[in-house]
């Protein structure tokens, strides 16, 4: 009988094999699990610098919606310009300059040559039936806008018994509309005006009170 070679036990090939896992897995497995890491890191932390964009740019970048009302940030020279006219129409129809002030923002921004898609023009867009039922030759004629304007605005007030959210909905809508409807009419673009015209309200009032250009 030939004699076999010596053979190591099934117990010494096994715990053969787990060092060498071991030693290889120490070896291989911290490169793998650190590499993901870094990546994480590097990307919280990028070398670009973001651009500084300013508030007046992203307003004019952004699409505008319907519930949000631009502010009012200064005075600018149209609107001290046209100030005279409106104080001395608010006082001679006896209606708060303030609200002539905020009209005019929320109609054509101080643009005195603005025409609507409907064909209103001028500051406080008159339609031009309303224009030639108010003696107005040149609704692009500031001082004769505005007059008128406030005559019309006045009109309301007293048709719908001094409340001025009715009177702004007639302004916009009409006074038909809003005596069909007995109130404010449903539509969105009414509503939003009206919420438009006393959110200026509100900055022209206290800038009046402040500077008291009401003396």
């Amino acid at each position: 009988m030939k004699e076999d070679s010596p053979i190591n036990p099934p117990s010494m090939n096994l715990a053969l094999w787990l060092t060498i896992v071991a030693i290889v897995m120490g070896v291989v497995m911290p490169s793998i699990s650190e590499e993901p890491k870094t990546a994480l890191v590097a990307a919280k932390e990028p070398d670009i610098c973001q651009p500084v964009i300013s508030a007046s740019l992203q307003k004019k970048l952004l699409p505008a919606k319907p519930d949000q009302i631009p502010p009012v940030i200064s005075w600018n020279s149209a609107e001290h310009l046209f100030q005279p006219i409106v104080l001395k129409a608010a006082n001679r129809y006896n209606v708060d300059p303030a609200m002539v002030m905020a009209i005019i923002m929320a109609e054509s921004s101080y643009n005195p040559k603005a025409i609507s898609k409907k064909g209103a023009k001028g500051l406080m867009q008159l339609m031009p039936t309303t224009a030639r039922s108010l003696g107005v030759k040149d609704s692009f004629n500031p001082e004769h806008n505005i007059n008128a304007g406030v005559r019309y605005f006045k009109k309301l007030l007293n048709q719908f018994d001094g409340d001025v959210e009715l009177a702004l909905a007639a302004y916009n809508a009409g006074s038909r509309k809003v005596r069909e409807h007995r109130g404010i009419p449903p539509f969105r673009a009414t509503r939003f005006y009206i919420k438009k015209v006393i959110k200026y309200y509100q900055y022209y009032k206290t800038q009046m009170d402040s500077s008291r250009l009401y003396s």
